[in-house]
């Protein structure tokens, strides 16, 4: 495998330079501020990330006032009460995407998140304390027991979120590869996902960076995205 330190050099030069590369990267993920993350906060973002998957992120965004408003401002204790009529309203909302299954799934994820938050002393304590080397893990437990949280919707939530990971772009994949990494050209298999922590949890030891900014990095060193812009593919 090639070194880390091989493709941060690679990435420097695309960006023009370690210091235009480092003003590009986001802050450190603050695993305090995760922890202290309402449980409300947290099911937004879930929320947010399942709306947007196959739609665009505009609309969503200038659209969301209406989702804070439809939704009780993502109170779970509250929604988990609502009646059925409550949910069969929303279908007819026009503050909000009128996607059935995704505004159900809002009422599933709602129970899933005050279940985890009654266990572990709140949802982002419980992200907070889930170590990063074992993010397939965790991805696992969202699709499990949260609903339509897989492939990049549960990866998307974490970064949002502010939990510090990797995402398995199409840039970050294209340059796993590239480094020697016999992975498929889109990353969806449980043996591919294992090789993929396997790695950057390598890269991290030999770091010390964060999985964010490993990834982050990956996706600048490689692919279309563009010189000191920071359009990289997450």
């Amino acid at each position: 495998m090639t070194s880390f330190a091989a493709i941060l050099a690679r990435a420097e030069r695309r960006k023009g330079g370690a210091e235009a590369l480092k003003a590009l990267l986001p802050p450190v993920p603050d695993s305090l501020k995760l922890k202290n993350t309402p449980d409300s906060r947290i099911l937004a973002e879930m929320t947010k990330r399942i709306f947007c998957s196959g739609f665009s992120w505009k609309v969503i965004d200038s659209k969301w006032p209406g989702f804070e408003e439809a939704f009780l401002g993502f109170d779970a204790e509250k929604l988990v009460y609502q009646p059925n009529e409550f949910w069969d309203a929303l279908l007819k909302d026009q503050r909000i995407v009128r996607n059935g299954a995704k505004i159900f799934s809002v009422r599933h994820n709602a129970v899933f998140v005050r279940e985890i938050s009654e266990k572990h002393g709140g949802f982002g304590t419980f992200l907070a304390e889930w170590p990063a080397s074992q993010q397939i893990d965790l991805l696992q437990l969202l699709v499990k027991q949260g609903s339509r949280l897989g492939g990049n919707t549960g990866q998307m939530f974490l970064r949002f979120v502010g939990w510090d990971g990797f995402f398995a772009s199409k840039d970050v994949v294209a340059c796993l590869r590239d480094a020697g990494l016999d992975i498929a050209s889109e990353v969806k298999s449980k043996g591919d996902f294992a090789k993929v922590q396997a790695q950057f949890n390598a890269w991290a030891a030999e770091t010390g960076l964060s999985y964010l900014h490993l990834s982050r990095i990956c996706a600048m060193s490689i692919g279309e995205n563009s010189l000191q812009t920071g359009e990289e593919d997450f």
